[in-house]
């Protein structure tokens, strides 16, 4: 009996699944989930990091308290961008700030009169988005230059993790190339953006260490704590999305992934990174696989509308259910009203509701009242926004995309499934659910010898997890609202 643990950290709970591994079977078992929320102070946002680490912690101890010293492996992934710092003296200097903060947007402009928005993407890769990396340590030194003076080594929030675990400061591939900071050629810290925007010979980033490796063992102080023999780390992709790429079977080289939870990623598995105007002016990035190659993606909005939405109607004692939800959405008129889910305007709301209705009057549109309504609105919008980037997709790679793998939380929401079979009138294929966790469990099951490859631990997943289909439905009908949803991200740009 072979078992490892997967903590798959998002931006909004974290978990810790216990998967087996068994005559090229995998069984899951969610060991524990926590919330997982920034908190604010003095303005800006943070991630409380000893708050998870004893989540995690906790769920050891649950783990060992019943199977014993029965683990082979811990693996940790998270959302991308964040980064934390840690002192000469191995300290946390502070909790890490969340890519939430809107403070970076006003960065953006200064970094770009440094080393044009072309150029960083040449050199990394990557689309220049404020979340990143880059701009938040910008906006942090700037604004906090004794935090340079304080800090030994920065860590990508999952290696952040792993040192807690081990005292092992290395960072992992797949999250370094997520930060606009890690050039494309060399697979190492850009130093000319490096000392062109920091006015810096360097910064302290950790070494980047190969993924499916083993970083080490855990610390005497967390066996203690735990209550359990210590246990080998796997650098596993450290980002949440290339850990659920790595999970999921796709069909063919003609087939798009979606990794769909708050943020939906849609994209490619490419050799190298596809940088040419196309791909620029799209805004697609170019990130790291667990097999050392790249994602040819667009980060789009996903869950998180509906998240916001549901989160404020339970706030004013108006919760529903998902199925109620479904009835609702089932109740109203199709194709009423679109919003361009990826506006800036509905990053972080302080109210969602409103600003979706907002959004719509001053588009011209019918503006939704009822939670069906809104609910409806969103879905669709989805929906065919992922039908323009997909048919955008496809100009860039200049090949045919036949086919939809979508894999995480959001494939839950059978009607988003449904909605984006239809919308881009191409076959849809779902699962795993957990697909982060997964490939997290995959990868360390690679490093620690108990699958050969990529390609065999894509076997295993499609012969140990339900996989469901979709087939468009009212085809016509969504190629009609298609054009007036293009005609709306056509106003938005004028």
């Amino acid at each position: 009996m072979k078992k490892v643990i997967a903590v798959d950290i998002g931006a909004s709970n974290g978990r810790l699944i216990s998967v087996q591994l068994e005559e090229h079977k995998l069984y899951t078992e969610e060991i524990h989930r926590f919330p997982n929320q920034p908190y604010e102070r003095n303005g800006y946002l943070f991630w409380d990091v000893n708050y998870f680490f004893r989540e995690i912690k906790q769920g050891l101890k649950k783990f060992t308290s019943v199977e014993g010293n029965r683990l082979l492996g811990i693996g940790v992934d998270t959302w991308g961008v964040d980064v934390g710092f840690i002192s000469r003296e191995d300290e946390l200097v502070e909790d890490p700030y969340s890519y939430r903060n809107t403070h970076t947007a006003e960065r953006m402009k200064e970094v770009h009169v440094q080393l044009s928005d072309k150029r960083l993407f040449e050199r990394t890769g990557v689309e220049s988005a404020s979340i990143n990396t880059l701009y938040q340590l910008y906006d942090i030194f700037k604004q906090r230059p004794e935090l340079i003076k304080e800090t030994g080594t920065i860590l990508t929030m999952p290696s952040l993790v792993n040192f807690l675990l081990t005292g092992k400061k290395k960072n992992e591939f797949t999250h370094m190339s997520t930060t606009q900071l890690m050039n494309w050629r060399s697979k190492g810290v850009d130093e000319e953006i490096i000392s062109t925007v920091f006015q810096q010979n360097h910064l302290p980033f950790a070494e980047i260490a190969a993924t499916n490796s083993v970083l080490g063992k855990t610390k005497l102080s967390v066996n203690q704590d735990v209550g359990m023999e210590a246990v080998s780390v796997i650098n596993v992709p450290g980002h949440d999305t290339a850990c659920a790429l790595a999970a999921m079977p796709l069909q063919d080289d003609k087939t798009v992934f979606m990794s769909c939870g708050t943020w939906v990623l849609i994209g490619i598995e490419v050799e190298q990174p596809v940088v040419n105007e196309k791909a620029y002016k799209w805004g697609f990035t170019n990130e790291g696989t667990i097999n050392n190659s790249f994602r040819l993606q667009k980060n789009n909005m996903g869950l998180w509308l509906l998240q916001q939405c549901k989160k404020e109607w339970e706030a004013a004692s108006e919760a529903i259910s998902y199925k109620e939800a479904d009835l609702l959405i089932e109740k109203s008129v199709p194709f009423q009203t679109f919003i361009d889910p990826d506006h800036h305007g509905f990053f972080n709301p302080d109210s969602m509701v409103k600003q979706i209705q907002g959004f719509c009057k001053d588009t011209g549109q019918y503006i939704p009242t009822t939670k069906g309504e809104i609910l409806r609105c969103i879905l669709e919008s989805l929906a065919l926004k992922y039908r323009y980037i997909i048919d955008g997709l496809e100009g860039i790679a200049e090949q045919d995309i036949n086919s939809i793998h979508m894999a995480g939380g959001g494939i839950q929401n059978r009607r988003l499934c449904q909605f984006t079979a239809s919308a881009t009138n191409r076959h849809v294929r779902t699962g795993p659910v957990e697909a982060s966790a997964i490939g997290n469990a995959l990868a360390q099951f690679i490093a620690l010898g108990e699958i050969n490859d990529l390609e065999e631990a894509r076997k295993v997943v499609a012969q140990s997890f339900e996989m469901n289909s979709y087939q468009p439905q009212n085809h016509a009908n969504w190629n009609t609202a298609y054009k007036r949803f293009c005609a709306l991200l056509t106003m938005e740009e004028e």
